[in-house]
């Protein structure tokens, strides 16, 4: 597997070859502790690995002119050939965040340590500052979603409940074709269980109404109805709030999907893009409650939507026009870049319209364009990524709105099934 450096892929050196060879056979033959104890004494304590031609293969690496540009490429490599095979299966993932806690340990740099064990040491503290074992961190956190009760939990510590953030906050721009893989595979099996959980926790509400219906009916047979656990971390009323909001009619007798559909159709006929961007502005804020139309935020989204891409005024609206104002729109309603993180206006529509609204709305452009969708959810890992070392209860918000984003986007773009709630008035919703 070539190795990039600066954006550039060059064929490994031979003793990167060989370490990987021999970790891949390792990996494959031995037990996860035995490959633990194996990366300590090569990595960590740097001293006395009993195999002469990996710790020279290793000597040979850190001792080049390159290899404080290097070394991290290749431990990042390592690291991963070993996720990757210990992930495939459930007995052997706890290995993962043991992993990453022998790397975490902190490491002593006495002048009493033979130099190349300082050596190797002032390397891993440098490959401790990057993004590679940033995302590695996140990944560990992903498969060990429980947590101490005595820490205080952090924002960081959900990153497992929200698949839509696994490509952008677990992977990065030099990670290997094998660990995009993985990653693909975990978000899959996790986007999957919550969907079934959903699932389950509505069908367990409907019975529940049902029964209650049929509670004056003494002739009615009552079976027992096995309790299901609320599967996201907003209360029973507020998910019920969401499910009617992203299932059910939100304008007139319009779901999203219709509105969504709706507004294609007649965006055919129109012949600006000037004329695009006043219809589109109707479209977003049709279904937001008449007592939340803020003066103010409908100023700014017209006035914003106005002054969008204005050298496209007198053309007709294309697919490519709506992909640019819908990318356009998310970055000036939530957030543009991690570099600029200004998101006053997000959190100010949290504030006056709730969560679920304002999610809705952030649905309302992505079922326009459903390319869009890997932007939405990018712009969340930028704040994920953002708060990601903040108190939970101290973004009540980020947590609510997160939680919503699951929501909507597994009813929209996932295989959730949840149109037994149009069967029946579920009360308790």
């Amino acid at each position: 597997m070539p190795t990039q450096v600066d954006n550039y892929f060059y064929p490994p050196s031979s003793e990167e070859q060989y370490l990987y060879d021999r970790l891949l056979y390792y990996v494959q033959t031995e037990t996860p502790e035995q490959i633990l104890e194996r990366f300590r004494k090569l990595f960590i304590d740097a001293k006395d690995y009993d195999e002469p031609d990996i710790r020279r293969a290793l000597d040979n690496l850190i001792s080049s002119k390159q290899a404080d540009e290097t070394f991290k490429l290749v431990l990042n490599r390592v690291c991963h050939i070993l996720i990757n095979r210990w992930q495939m299966q459930s007995r052997t993932q706890w290995a993962i965040p043991a992993l990453v806690s022998a790397i975490d340990e902190p490491l002593s740099m006495t002048s009493t340590l033979p130099r190349s064990t300082r050596r190797i040491r002032q390397l891993m503290a440098q490959f401790k500052q990057t993004e590679q074992y940033l995302t590695m961190q996140r990944l560990a956190r992903v498969i060990q979603s429980a947590r101490s009760e005595q820490d205080k939990p952090k924002v960081a510590h959900l990153i497992e409940r929200y698949p839509y953030l696994y490509e952008h906050c677990l992977l990065s721009e030099d990670s290997s074709y094998e660990h995009q893989q993985t990653v693909r595979q975990i978000k899959s099996r996790i986007q999957q269980r919550f969907e079934c959980d959903l699932s389950q926790f509505v069908t367990y509400q409907v019975r529940l109404a049902r029964s209650e219906r049929n509670s004056s009916n003494p002739s009615a047979f009552k079976r027992p109805i096995q309790p299901v656990a609320n599967p996201t971390l907003l209360s029973d009323g507020e998910l019920g709030m969401a499910l009617k909001q992203f299932v059910g009619q939100v304008h007139g007798r319009y779901t999203y999907r219709d509105l969504a559909q709706n507004f294609l159709v007649q965006s055919q006929k129109i012949q600006s893009y000037r004329e695009f961007k006043e219809a589109l502005y109707d479209y977003l804020i049709c279904s937001i409650d008449p007592k939340h139309r803020q003066l103010q935020f409908n100023e700014r989204l017209y006035n914003y939507l106005e002054n969008t891409l204005t050298r496209y005024d007198s053309q007709k609206p294309n697919e490519f026009l709506i992909l640019r104002t819908s990318s356009k729109l998310l970055n000036f309603l939530v957030v543009e870049s991690p570099q600029r993180l200004e998101h006053y206006i997000f959190v100010d529509m949290i504030t006056n319209m709730g969560a679920t609204p304002t999610v809705g709305m952030l649905l309302k452009i992505a079922l326009l364009c459903r390319q869009v969708k890997p932007h939405l959810e990018k712009r969340f890992s930028i704040l994920f990524n953002h708060y990601e070392f903040s108190a939970e209860d101290g973004v009540p918000w980020l947590v609510k709105t997160m939680e919503n984003v699951h929501i909507a986007l597994s009813i929209h773009f996932g295989s959730a099934d949840l149109s037994v709630l149009n069967q029946i008035q579920v009360k308790r919703f």
